[in-house]
């Protein structure tokens, strides 16, 4: 799995305009939190979706607080952690937390 990391709140409006040509996936999580750690490990351990597929970006929570707080505010998703949000065409059509986080879950809603 290739994370492209998210470290600036202009980078998450590039996001959300590149959602518009490939799908977009935001992971949000806390180095500091063991709940948070297992939800990246499942995630990178049965990723097998390609590159020309989805986007992947990682957001570290305890790094970039101010970043997260942007995305609650700019994409009108509640703020968890961790977190998986997907953005297609501009907009969220995917937000899970915790342990709901499966790349299965999240395949159904990528495009065909």
């Amino acid at each position: 799995m290739n994370w492209i990391p998210l470290e600036s709140v202009d980078q998450v409006n590039q996001i959300v305009e590149r959602s518009k040509d490939i799908p977009c996936v935001i992971f949000k999580h806390s180095t500091r939190c063991s709940i948070s750690s297992m939800a990246k490990f499942r995630l990178e351990g049965d990723w097998d979706i390609s590159e020309n597929k989805v986007e992947a970006y990682y957001l570290d929570l305890i790094a970039h607080r101010d970043i997260s707080n942007y995305i609650t505010e700019e994409l009108s998703v509640f703020h968890e952690s961790p977190q998986i949000i997907l953005l297609k065409d501009g907009e969220v059509v995917y937000d899970e937390s915790h342990l709901d986080i499966t790349v299965d879950d999240l395949k159904e809603s990528l495009p065909v």
